[in-house]
């Protein structure tokens, strides 16, 4: 009896000693290899993770696009974690298999809002599994210097009063957005590549006769800010935070929810079909979603989150500010991004270079 107590205690020691000299192994090179948007992995979080797991976290700043590229050339290889918005899952998982799919096992549901988390998980599903999680939603909408302009749409940034004074994105939400402000729901006519075709071809149309109104396309945040800053840019197709930081800067500068709708988005966690260390993968995202850690990341990201408990925590002014540029009506009007189907990207591609190629 006692031989077999001593034996078993062995075998379990044994297994103790396996199981903790493994754990490196496990975790390969104990580095999380993250791809990701700018200020969405602050230095201090970074650093309080490491702290906390051990784990060392490779940041590559990238965006959509970017993201979707890269992991398209490696067959999903290269990170371990990425952080694509919510319509650019399923499309490009479909077509290109760059994503495996979620263990949400692993994952501390009681940290999300719930209404969130079971709507990305709903839009990031395929074949009855989950590719993405939320992280970080904000919008698009109209920041105006309502000193020098009076705006309500996006269509008023093609006013003849603005000529030269206003600025867009050359990309696909000014695009949609447009769409919307002419009456259209392009998100409806996913489905019908004729119909939105059409809707697009006539959209382009509008913006290639708004040319002469805008200063420049703009295609970064510092072109835009300095702009709006200057007064050369009076008002913008810009992201609520951009508008938020120019209030916070000059009280003249507001972000407007359009009368058509802001455009919301969603940046989800989605894990590479050929990701090393799942293990720091998860780690890192039920990390993120402590409400401590989410109000960091917020207060970096200027953007709320979908940790539940982590508004609370958010600097006052900037709830403020959301609170006046999203009155109720404003809010249940946010016209949330779909996921993207396969082809619809090819249309608007052709309809942009148009845009750019029109004198």
């Amino acid at each position: 009896m006692k031989f077999t107590l001593v034996l078993a205690a062995t075998f379990a020691l044994a297994g103790t000693l396996a199981a903790t000299f493994s754990a490196p192994a496990t975790a390969q090179d104990n580095k999380l290899r993250l791809i990701t948007w700018a200020d969405y992995a602050p230095a201090e979080v970074v650093a309080q993770f490491k702290k906390e797991t051990g784990i060392d976290v490779e940041i590559t700043l990238s965006n959509n696009e970017e993201m979707i590229s890269k992991l398209r050339a490696t067959g999903g290889a290269g990170f371990d974690l990425a952080q694509p918005s919510q319509d650019r899952i399923t499309g490009p998982q479909q077509e290109f298999g760059i994503y495996k799919a979620m263990d949400l096992s692993k994952i501390k549901a009681e940290q999300f809002i719930p209404s969130m988390l079971d709507a990305t998980k709903k839009n990031t599903s395929m074949g009855g599994q989950v590719y993405g999680l939320p992280h970080i939603w904000g919008t698009d909408g109209l920041v105006v210097n309502t000193r020098l302009a009076r705006m309500a749409d996006y269509t008023d940034l093609c006013k003849a009063d603005y000529k030269g004074k206003t600025a867009v994105r050359l990309k696909r939400p000014t695009l949609l957005a447009f769409a919307f402000a002419s009456g259209k729901d392009p998100f409806a006519l996913y489905g019908d590549t004729k119909a939105y075709t059409a809707l697009m071809d006539d959209v382009g149309k509008t913006l290639a006769a708004c040319k002469g109104n805008l200063k420049f396309f703009w295609d970064n945040k510092d072109q835009l800010l300095n702009g709006m800053r200057a007064g050369e840019v009076v008002g913008a197709m810009m992201w609520d935070t951009g508008g938020w930081k120019l209030n916070g800067e000059m009280a003249d500068i507001q972000f407007i929810a359009p009368k058509a709708g802001a455009l919301g988005w969603i940046d989800t966690f989605a894990i590479p079909a050929k990701g090393r260390n799942d293990v720091a993968a998860y780690a890192w995202i039920n990390f993120n979603m402590r409400p401590d850690i989410a109000a960091k990341v917020a207060g970096s990201a200027g953007n709320f989150t979908a940790s539940k408990g982590a508004d609370q925590l958010m600097d006052a002014k900037l709830k403020a500010q959301f609170a006046a540029s999203f009155p109720e009506a404003a809010l249940k009007n946010i016209r949330w991004y779909p996921a993207v189907p396969a082809g619809i990207e090819e249309i608007e591609g052709r309809v942009l270079d148009r845009v750019k190629a029109a004198n």
